[in-house]
């Protein structure tokens, strides 16, 4: 871990207990944990995007619609009258 900078962060208690109990659990540190938070939280573009994509991609067919011609009617579902 080269390159570390300190900072101050302001928690609440109820945070900050959170996060005592957590790295306890994980046997780690609090700042290991917050380490941790920020990487999975603020990705670095774009080498983090093929990640996401990847991710995103493997939900594909996941789920049920509940509509049986979603794939033929794939244009007209996912139109420009999609509001998301």
């Amino acid at each position: 871990m080269s390159g570390v900078i300190r900072t101050q962060i302001s928690l609440t208690a109820e945070q900050m207990e959170r996060l005592r109990r957590e790295a306890r659990r994980r046997h780690t540190s609090i700042a290991a944990l917050i380490r941790d938070a920020v990487d999975a939280t603020v990705v670095d573009e774009p080498s983090d995007r093929l990640a996401r994509q990847r991710r995103a991609f493997r939900l594909a067919g996941a789920f049920a619609s509940g509509s049986s011609d979603t794939s033929e009617r794939h244009d007209e579902i996912l139109g420009e009258e999609t509001r998301w």
